[in-house]
Parts: C-alpha cells; structure tokens; sequence
C-alpha cells in the first residue's frame, strides 16, 4: 500500500464512540483477543496515560495506547498495544500514531517512554535500548527488546519500570 499519511489520515484523541472500532483493529491486527481486552480492562480501570486512533475518511484503522509506567519518580509511558488494520499496514500510520503520541506525552511532561517491541523497528523514532540507561521490567524479554525513546532533557533514571497489573495478562 502506498504512503496515505500525508493527505488522508487524521490522529485524534480517541472517544467512546471508537470504542467498538477500536476493539476491531486490535483483534485484526494481532490475530486474537487479548490485546483488544486489554485495551477494554485498562479503559474501564482508568489506566491509560493516552489513546490515540488513526482515521482514513472516518473510518478507524489504527489505534495507540500509551499508559503511565509505575516505580519510577520520573513521568514514564509504556507504548503497547499499537495495532493498524492488516490492509493498511506499512503506510505510515503506525508512525503518525507515534509521532502524535509523543508530541502529546512531551507537551504533558512526560520524560520517556518505553517499549517491549522490535529492536529494527523502533529505532527510527528515537528509541535505544534500555540497558543505555539501566531500565529493567519484570518481564523476560530479551534486553534488544526492551526500548527506551527519551522525551525531555532530563536523563532517564535506571530502574526496573513495571507496568500496570492489567499487563500480567499478557506478558511476554
């Protein structure tokens, strides 16, 4: 599929009438229902720092959730899940979600965020790996795995980030 970002798509904050529509793109694009019922737990537990969805002409083909890490003193999000329809993957709309997000979360003053996701994927939007700066989670990923993009000027503190318990459900 070509690159539609530019003309087409439209970022916005998502709002309850996405719901259902939302719910779709996670279970299409991960083949299953686990994310999009972890997006449904996190939602209605009020534990999401920001959800964004991407639109083509109204129509809602990805979504991004972000969600305020714990143990740290520092305001960090974990990224996950991120999901864009299967037919409109690889056109850009995964990366306008990110981008977006991130605009957000730095004007809200957040200092990182974290991913557990693919090392030759995220690098491009400024993640490195979380060992550069001594970050750790509970779960047993491999260390190229766990990704680190730094939102303000302010260094990242090492620790071991740990996710809302919703996440238990779908560990890695």
């Amino acid at each position: 599929m070509t690159d539609i970002v530019a003309t087409e798509l439209s970022i916005r904050v998502e709002i309850p009438g996405n719901i259902p529509a939302v719910r779709e793109v996670n279970e299409r694009a991960f083949g299953r229902e686990t994310e999009a019922a972890l997006v449904d737990t996190l939602r209605a537990n009020g534990k999401f720092a920001l959800s964004l969805v991407a639109a083509l002409n109204e129509q809602i083909v990805g979504h991004i959730l972000f969600t305020d890490l714990l143990g740290s003193a520092q305001r960090l999000a974990a990224l996950a899940p991120m999901a864009v329809l299967p037919d409109h993957q690889r056109a850009g709309i995964g990366s306008a979600l990110i981008r977006t997000g991130f605009e957000y979360l730095r004007e809200q003053g957040y200092d990182a965020v974290v991913v557990l996701g693919h090392k030759d994927y995220y690098p491009r939007f400024g993640f490195v790996p979380g060992a550069n700066f001594g970050i750790t989670t509970p779960f047993d990923v491999p260390p190229e795995y766990l990704l680190v993009a730094q939102l303000s000027v302010r260094p990242v503190a090492p620790g071991k980030m740990l996710y809302q318990p919703e996440f238990e459900a779908v560990a890695p």
